[in-house]
């Protein structure tokens, strides 16, 4: 799927150069690409960004992150190689990476590098650790999600459990994409680009920032998830009479207390004034949660659901990732964006979680192959066609 540019997106006109791979620096420039920035994905020859080529759990990295830009392949080590990004990088307006520390410095491509070839340059730089003692350390989601005690927290005690998705790296793309938004902002007013940072560490210190402050309002240090001690009576999940199904359920304030006794048939449970305030129930948990275990435990899923969503209750069924491409909201509210893979097959992925003046946010351009705009953006930087087929020839370039 490759449409022509749309002018009315709220980027578009925006020309991002991005130096990223992985998830973090991919995420940040889906968002602005989504949102109609040009975003350019600087790749080497021969063989591209090495997240192309992941298995395993990095196996969907690049499908997911990668819609919506343009891939520029070039030997960036080669003098005229650099020359093409040189040229590239003095047309733009942001550029990204996430590299390891100094690497771009290295290359010639660093912050105050960038600035001498354009000086109002935004210059978003996402790392492991903002500056500060662990600054030049190698994080990874992992890493960090052990550091802060998000793991921790995740698994039961004694147990630390990553989450089950790039929680930090997604959002830490995020926080860079906020952070260049602001950035363009102050520059129209200012006229001045400037260089911004983001930290993993940083990032999932901000997920359990909670945690930390509910060690301050109580005096006790939170418990991981397994072994907490929850806000309310009834929030879990629960088994179903459907063979091996469960749901969650939430009854989270005084009055859905009432709507779920009512649902559920329980007119002693709302009738106990010992029951009336959620604090009073979550002290009662204990002859709460196995009444409503043996009810629920005979009732099938799509009953317990139906009673739930009928009473406008907090529930879920118990899904895997891969259920939510048949997800009936998500297609039905257009919320799935089409992508065609190298093959030719048809597949959908979740679109950015967020409508403008009812506009959701698709796909333009399909996930690109290797140095699919290669040719193009040469020629729009000033090379003339001879040129360029003497650069892909020599391997400088790779053109699809």
């Amino acid at each position: 799927m490759n449409q022509p540019e749309d002018k009315s997106l709220p980027l578009a006109g925006i020309r991002v150069v991005e130096f990223v791979h992985m998830v973090m620096g991919p995420t940040c420039g889906l968002l602005l690409a989504d949102l109609g920035a040009e975003v350019i994905k600087v790749e080497p020859v021969p063989e591209g960004d090495n997240t192309r080529r992941l298995m395993g759990s990095g196996a969907g990295y690049w499908m997911t992150y990668n819609r919506n830009k343009k891939s520029f392949a070039v030997d960036i080590k080669s003098p005229e190689g650099m020359a093409a990004v040189k040229k590239l990088l003095a047309t733009a307006d942001v550029v990204t990476e996430n590299f390891r520390p100094g690497a771009m410095e290295k290359l010639g491509l660093g912050y105050e590098q960038v600035k001498a070839i354009r000086p109002d340059i935004i210059y978003s730089s996402m790392k492991g650790f903002l500056p500060g003692p662990y600054e030049k350390r190698t994080a990874l989601d992992e890493v960090v999600q052990m550091m802060t005690g998000l793991a921790y927290m995740t698994g039961p005690v004694g147990r630390p459990l990553r989450a089950g998705a790039s929680v930090n790296d997604v959002m830490g793309g995020m926080f860079s994409a906020v952070s260049i938004l602001a950035a363009l902002l102050q520059r129209k007013e200012t006229g001045r680009g400037q260089f911004v940072q983001t930290g993993l560490f940083e990032n999932s210190a901000f997920l359990v920032a909670q945690h930390m402050m509910q060690q301050v309002v109580t005096g006790k240090a939170a418990a991981p998830m397994p072994s907490r001690i929850s806000a309310w009576a009834i929030y879990d999940v629960f088994e179903t009479a459907s063979e091996g199904e469960q749901v969650f359920m939430g009854v989270v304030s005084d009055s859905q207390w009432a709507s779920f006794c009512e649902a559920f048939d329980f007119p002693e449970l709302a009738a106990d004034p010992e029951l009336s305030r959620n604090n009073q129930r979550v002290q009662a948990r204990e002859r709460i949660l196995p009444r409503v275990r043996q009810r629920l435990g005979g009732m099938d899923k799509q009953t317990v659901m139906a009673l739930c969503e009928k009473a406008g209750l907090p529930f879920s069924p118990i899904q895997r990732p891969e259920d939510l491409f048949e997800d009936e909201h998500l297609n039905q509210s257009g919320g799935m964006a089409e992508l065609t893979l190298p093959g030719g097959e048809q597949v959908k992925v979740p679109m950015l979680p967020f409508e403008m003046d009812g506009q959701r946010f698709g796909t333009r351009l399909d996930v690109p192959s290797l140095g699919s705009h290669s040719r193009a953006l040469l020629a729009q930087l000033g090379y003339a066609e001879d040129e360029i087929v003497r650069l892909e020839a020599d391997g400088t370039v790779k053109t699809a």
